[in-house]
């Protein structure tokens, strides 16, 4: 099971979280308990109905202590199982598979949470025509894979830092002058994509007029938002952003945007339910 994504580098991260777990002494539990010829197998097991994300870096961390771990995948990312589902058998040296077990767990649950969060999200804007959007809103250094996880669940990735699109915010044109000072300076520097935060719909024509390429609507009600959306009249795509949650994402996306972003896909999901069944070979 191969597993590549851009920016991110797997042995890396498997040999770095590993090394946080074992520190200097390594796994002294399984070194003190285990029999160091004893062989088990054993089975990831979801306790809930989920959207899989991560699975081959769980096996990563398996292979990584014991090479000669034999893995029966039963499961793919992106796959929507049913609680109970056999995710993965594996077979090999216990003491490695008990050792790895909490990196591979903890990475598996925590992505595949995000892409279940993800996929709920999606589907309750589903035939709305709007595309959910993922946000910068993710824990520091798990960014490639959080962002990987909400594509899983079926949304868009957003910007992936602040290098490929241009952002300008309140904050931003407060300190430039205005919002025409803001995207003119944008331009000039050559930059393609400039995005523009709008919290009032007299900010758009300025925008617009401006060169601004996407409109996000920060914190707008649903009929304000209609009404920005007629406005803007498809010259641009725009965003709703802020206040999203699961109860009124689908009232939002009906307004005619073109994208809703919530923070909440990777800043609030809670982990998958999902364990490690041993059973000695």
């Amino acid at each position: 099971m191969t597993f590549e994504l851009p920016g991110f580098d797997l042995d890396a991260f498997v040999r770095s979280t590993l090394a946080e777990d074992l520190g200097d002494a390594g796994d002294i539990t399984s070194a003190a308990v285990i029999p160091e010829a004893a062989r088990f197998t054993g089975a990831l097991v979801s306790r809930d109905a989920i959207v899989v994300a991560g699975l081959p870096i769980a096996a990563a961390f398996f292979r990584h202590l014991d090479p000669d771990v034999v893995i029966e995948t039963l499961a793919q990312d992106g796959d929507r199982i049913l609680k109970g589902t056999t995710l993965m058998r594996m077979e090999g040296s216990a003491r490695a598979m008990l050792t790895a077990e909490r990196s591979a767990l903890n990475t598996l649950q925590h992505l595949s949470g995000v892409a279940t969060l993800a996929r709920t999200y999606a589907d309750a804007i589903a035939g709305t025509g709007a595309t959910l959007l993922d946000t910068r809103k993710t824990i520091p250094g798990l960014r490639v894979l959080e962002k990987y996880a909400t594509r899983m669940g079926g949304a868009t990735n957003h910007r992936m830092g602040l290098w490929d699109a241009a952002m300008i915010k309140d904050n931003h044109i407060a300190v430039a002058g205005s919002i025409g000072q803001s995207v003119g300076a944008a331009k000039a520097a050559g930059i393609a994509s400039i995005i523009v935060e709008v919290d009032r719909v007299d900010q758009i024509e300025p925008a617009l007029a401006a060169g601004a390429t996407h409109l996000l609507l920060d914190n707008m009600p649903p009929p304000i938002l209609r009404g920005a959306v007629t406005l803007v009249g498809g010259r641009v795509p725009t965003e709703a952003s802020g206040g999203v949650t699961l109860e009124t994402i689908r009232e939002i996306a009906e307004t005619g945007v073109t994208y809703v972003s919530a923070g909440r896909l990777t800043q609030s999901a809670p982990a998958a339910d999902i364990g490690l069944d041993l059973a000695l070979a």
